[in-house]
């Protein structure tokens, strides 16, 4: 076996992350000398409780059949030392020093070869109809911008993010907070699967089967952060969880972006305390490439303006031009009776123009 299977043997065992991974480097020079060393050196290393702990585990683990699940389950995994390892990644204070990598794993190479156009979408997993359509809106156009969407697979802004990056041929990056063969959520398994359809990947720090535990979000969080130029929040509340990857970002040197939005939704708070500390407020993707030092002429493709085939239409989308509306407020301000606004709308939904929200409210199509 070579020095990066010794790596994968040591990510399997849950005493022994990162921090105490260098430590342990730096004391046997390889990982295979730590790996073989006794339980007597190790303990003066990791402590005497931890030492027993990872020789009963040695003991019974064999690396060699390890691998070979990997392989049934057409897993990847790369090494901290390997040239395919994210350069980014390896740049912020300690990185996974094993990554598993289910799909696409050339992906991580064409991130590199793109000149690490990589952009983490992030927000709250109770979004509004607000959120849903700025994530959406912002999403797409970053992935013309040609960039590869990196987010957390969790419920909310991260399955839109996802999603909508396979919707329009773009990449997309899942980090997971558990192993790479688990889907978590499982309400977002298609999702997953259509990450790996699509040439994206799933990639996590976890060894094969690890459920997700309290811990292992933060953690996930602070990838999703070294993996990405930048950190765009779209909505949250003051407490959530895509604050960490924010604030991982900073950390990291990267830029961060958030979306202001109704100062009377709580799920603004988020992006209004992120603005507070610096970040770059944004209304528009122009703003995200003007701060990232990139042209709006990178959009590999330009968005047409929406244009109606009849006067009717065009005045339904000019009173959408700047929110979704509600059916009964079109039908008071276009002054036409519910069976013409009804007619018009579905029409308008057909041709792709417009789509229909929740609760019977209406917004011209991305």
């Amino acid at each position: 076996m070579g020095e990066k299977d010794y790596y994968l043997g040591f990510s399997s065992f849950s005493g022994i992350g990162p921090i105490k991974f260098k430590i342990v480097l730096a004391k046997f020079g390889t990982a295979k000398d730590a790996w073989e060393a006794t339980k007597s050196d190790l303990g003066k290393v990791v402590g005497e409780k931890l030492a027993i702990k990872f020789d009963e585990f040695r003991r019974k683990f064999s690396i060699a059949d390890y691998i070979s699940q990997l392989e049934k389950k057409d897993v990847y995994f790369v090494t901290l030392t390997e040239g395919n390892y994210p350069k980014l990644l390896k740049q912020i204070k300690n990185p996974p020093f094993v990554l598993y990598v289910k799909g696409n794993i050339e992906i991580l190479k064409q991130v590199q070869d793109d000149n690490e156009r990589t952009i983490a979408v992030v927000g709250t997993r109770r979004t509004t109809s607000y959120g849903r359509e700025v994530t959406t809106i912002l999403t797409q156009d970053l992935v013309l911008a040609g960039f590869t969407i990196v987010s957390g697979l969790a419920i909310g802004v991260d399955a839109i993010s996802h999603r909508t990056a396979i919707e329009n041929g773009g990449k997309t990056i899942a980090v997971l907070g558990c192993g790479v063969d688990c889907c978590y959520p499982r309400e977002n398994m298609a999702i997953y699967d259509g990450i790996l359809k699509s040439g994206g990947c799933v990639i996590s720090e976890y060894p094969l089967g690890q459920p997700p535990t309290k811990g292992s979000f933060p953690a996930r969080n602070r990838i999703i952060a070294g993996l990405s130029l930048g950190v765009l929040v779209t909505e949250g509340a003051e407490d959530s969880g895509s604050l960490i990857t924010a604030d991982y970002g900073i950390k990291f040197g990267r830029k961060v972006f958030a979306v202001p939005g109704p100062i009377t939704s709580s799920l603004s708070k988020g992006p209004y305390k992120l603005i507070a500390k610096g970040a770059k407020l944004v209304t528009s993707t122009k703003d995200i490439l003007d701060d990232l030092g990139l042209r709006i002429e990178d959009l590999r493709i330009k968005k047409t303006e929406r244009k109606g085939d009849t006067e009717e239409e065009n005045l339904i989308l000019k009173l959408l031009q700047n929110e979704p509306l509600h059916f009964d407020e079109l039908a008071r301000r276009t002054k036409f009776d519910s069976s013409k606004i009804g007619s018009l709308l579905s029409l308008m939904e057909i041709k792709g123009v417009i789509r229909s929200l929740d609760s019977g409210r209406f917004s011209i199509s991305p």
